[in-house]
This record gives structure tokens, C-alpha cells and sequence, in this order.
């Protein structure tokens, strides 16, 4: 794979998004070997459980290739946003516990893979957060639904309409984080909860996680597939990544 590195040992799987010159940016390729990885995990029997994290010490992942954003035809839309949400289904229905090690910025579709892994443990400088609207857009990855489901209605509404970044020490407050750790210690405190779960009956295990996953709703990730089709459509949309890319301040019309 070009954009990932898997390796396993000792009964965990290692995925590491490889792109650092892009601070492991999530494009199309990328979206398709994060599927192929997560198949080959799910078939290997002696994986016992998941760590994903990302290359280099700024970024988990730094969001989406916005760059890609705006080759989208504003008809497709809803099938972009629909194929994230598969492939990001796939690592929440794993049946082997999947831990987001998040050693940096983990924004956008960033966060939104870190919310589909069952546990995320952050070093203490790591920064979360859903900033589409910037952009013109929602978040498209299941953001909207996970992202509430841990926190509250209240506080993702908040965070996702302000595009406001998530401290290290937030995500703790709030139940975003199980640990927040040093750096030198990320991957060994992950290590060491997986170990436990090595211990477990591994039939046990995946009928906690498919029991858990039954909470979610298929109608609220359809709206946000809706949602995000709309606002691709928007000059707004253009708008906002076109200035991300330029590194100015957008000008929105609500158009």
C-alpha cells in the first residue's frame, strides 16, 4: 500500500497513515487501502485487536485532501460522502477493538476516524475537531452522528458550528479520550489495554463491540450523507475550500 503501513506482532495490527508531507491527509487512495487493510485484519485470526495512528509527531491526521475536495462534482456528492462512511463502518464494525493513537491535529475527516475507532488514547498536544463549516460544508464521515453520541448534543453542536479545536484536556472532560498521555508512552498505553483484551474470549469481545454499534441509527448517518450532498452544491462550498487552499479568508454569500 502507498499511503499506509500495516504490520503485525504479537496478535496487534499496527496502521499507520503514511503521508506526512500532507500531515497524512485522508485522500480517495488513501480511503481505499484504509478499506483493504481493515479486510485483511478482519480475516486474520491472529489479530486480536487494532492500533491506528499516524506518521510523525504533528498529525494523526490532519483532515481531508482538500485539494480533492474540489475536483467533486457538486452530483456526486452524496456518493463521496457515502463511501467515507462505508469505509470509516468498517473500522467501527471490526470485530477486533480498534484504538485511534492520535499523536497530533486529528481535524475533519480526521477526527471522524478517530471517532469510528472504539477507543482513542492523545498525547497531552493533541488537538481534535469537526471545522467543515469553514469549508462550506459538514462533516461527511459520520461526524454528526458519533461525534454526538459521545459528547452530547449540546457540545457537538457547538464545537461543529464554531469549528473550534478540541484540546487534549477537553477531550478528556467530555469522553472524546480514554487516556491522555505523554508522547513517549502513546503506543504502550495502547499496547497495554489491547493486552488485556488478548486475554478475553475473542467471540465474547466482538459480540461487545456488534451489541455497542447497535445504538446507532442508519437514519442519522443518511442525513448526513443528504447534508453534505447539499452543501457541495453551494458556491459557498467552492468558496471555502478555494480559500483554504489559498490561504485567505473566504467570503460566503450563503449561496
Amino acid at each position: 500500500m502507498k499511503n499506509l503501513l500495516l504490520e503485525v506482532k504479537n496478535g496487534i495490527a499496527y496502521l499507520t497513515i503514511n503521508r506526512p508531507e500532507k500531515l497524512n491527509a485522508l485522500n480517495f487512495e488513501t480511503l481505499t487501502e484504509i478499506e483493504t487493510a481493515f479486510d485483511l485484519i478482519e480475516s486474520n485470526k491472529e489479530v486480536r485487536g487494532v492500533i491506528i495512528t499516524g506518521s510523525g509527531e504533528k498529525a494523526f491526521v490532519a483532515g481531508a485532501d482538500i485539494g480533492e475536495f474540489l475536483t467533486i462534482p457538486a452530483e456526486e456528492g452524496a456518493g463521496f460522502a457515502a463511501r467515507g462512511q462505508a469505509v470509516f463502518r468498517k473500522i467501527e464494525t471490526c470485530s477486533k477493538p480498534v484504538i485511534a493513537a492520535i499523536n497530533g491535529y486529528a481535524l475533519g475527516g480526521g477526527c471522524e476516524l478517530a471517532l469510528a475507532c472504539h477507543m482513542r488514547v492523545l498525547v497531552d498536544t493533541a488537538k481534535l475537531g469537526q471545522p467543515e463549516v469553514n469549508l462550506g460544508i459538514v462533516p461527511g464521515y459520520g461526524g454528526t452522528q458519533r461525534l454526538t453520541h459521545l459528547v452530547g448534543r449540546g457540545k457537538a453542536l457547538e464545537w461543529m458550528v464554531t469549528a473550534d479545536m478540541i484540546s487534549a484536556e477537553e477531550s478528556l472532560k467530555w469522553g472524546l479520550a480514554n487516556y491522555v498521555v505523554p508522547h513517549s508512552v502513546l503506543i504502550s498505553t495502547c499496547e497495554d489495554i489491547l493486552e488485556k483484551v488478548k486475554s478475553k474470549p475473542p467471540i465474547a469481545v466482538a459480540e461487545v463491540i456488534n451489541a455497542v454499534n447497535g445504538y446507532f441509527g442508519e437514519e442519522g448517518f443518511k442525513s448526513e450523507i443528504k447534508a453534505f450532498a447539499r452543501c457541495v452544491s453551494t458556491t459557498d462550498f467552492k468558496e471555502g475550500s478555494s480559500a483554504f487552499i489559498e490561504k485567505r479568508a473566504p467570503k460566503f454569500k450563503g449561496e
